[in-house]
């Protein structure tokens, strides 16, 4: 057998997706599973993006960018809102995602979140926090 690495296909996709859902299946479990992402755009422009994956009864957040001309301006609340509303009601209890220091850790605070655990790296800001909320 040969170990290597390749591109994301769409027979890499197929795999994937057939096996996470006959293992859930097979585990008895309701895999619930939805890919997502939300745009925030300003007369046609994209100011920010977040991505995840919803799967089981958990919601996870993969990326959130904001454009550099739209931090702090409540951009990245909103699209955090836009996940958390899209996802309430749907057989999913938490939200899930993880930041590193120098990114967001207080912001998610802020929004709600609990810290679960931190990572410590010796450079603080590569510090990764894991971070859940319950919806």
């Amino acid at each position: 057998m040969e170990i290597k690495r390749i591109e994301e296909n769409e027979k890499t996709g197929e795999f994937i997706n057939r096996e996470f859902t006959d293992y859930a299946i097979d585990c008895d479990v309701a895999l619930n599973f939805e890919e997502f992402t939300f745009a925030a755009e300003d007369e046609g422009k994209i100011a920010g993006i977040i991505t995840g994956r919803a799967y089981y009864n958990e919601v996870h957040i993969g990326d959130l960018i904001i454009g550099k001309d739209y931090r702090r301006a409540g951009v990245g609340s909103r699209l955090v809102a836009a996940v958390e509303d899209a996802f309430k009601g749907k057989g999913y209890d938490k939200i899930a995602l993880t930041t590193f220091g120098f990114q967001a850790p207080e912001f998610y605070k802020k929004l709600g979140y609990e810290l679960e655990f931190v990572r410590e790296d010796k450079d603080p800001k590569l510090s990764k926090y894991f971070y859940l909320k319950k919806i």
